[in-house]
């Protein structure tokens, strides 16, 4: 399912070295999409913290952890970690997986891509798909969308609107942005 390289096995044992934390385990997850692929999430884990849930691999140096709902997407996935002196150094995921398999997704995010991301980032903002299910599209803001006092516009007259007159068989679309942790808002939210 999962293959971690030695260079990415020597580089996390390392860390929890350093931090004083032999024995925790590594959570791997994908916290969002985009066009250009899955973002993840990579956290040591102190035993006990694990989730029952969760799918367990063992690497042979560490466990990894990875919740039921990133499991499907990380089949197949190489993690490494380069040290590329030009261009710094990080881990590197390889995942092999489409970002999106449902066709009413793919033209979802082509729209996103295509006309909604390029109009909304005049703003400092951005727009994630991060899901589909019947009738509904569920989006992420972010950026200066995040905490806009005029998100509820942008997204009833502007994502939706373009989305359902595209898409005539989605019925509503759905923010789940955490407004209230936006830092640099582009319209500050009305006070009172």
């Amino acid at each position: 399912m999962l293959t971690i390289t030695d260079t990415a096995k020597q580089q996390i044992v390392s860390i929890m070295e350093s931090q004083g934390r032999q024995g925790d385990g590594l959570r791997l997850g994908i916290v969002g999409r985009s066009s250009a692929g899955f973002r993840y999430t990579m956290n040591l884990v102190e035993e006990g913290q694990e989730s029952p849930d969760d799918l367990l691999v063992d690497s042979g140096a560490f466990k990894v952890f990875i919740d039921p709902q990133s499991a499907p997407h990380l089949d197949g996935v190489t993690v490494d970690y380069i040290d590329d002196g030009l261009h710094g150094s990080g881990f590197k995921i390889d995942n092999p997986n489409p970002v999106w398999t449902d066709p009413l997704a793919l033209r979802i995010q082509e729209l996103l891509d295509e006309r909604i991301n390029p109009g909304v980032a005049a703003h400092g903002g951005h727009v994630e798909l991060l899901d589909v299910k019947d009738s509904t599209v569920f989006v992420r803001l972010g950026g200066g969308c995040q905490g806009c006092g005029m998100v509820d516009v942008t997204l009833r007259h502007g994502i939706e609107a373009l989305i359902r007159e595209e898409l005539p068989e989605i019925q509503q679309v759905v923010d789940t942005t955490d407004h209230a942790s936006g830092s640099n808002p582009y319209y500050q939210p009305a006070k009172g």
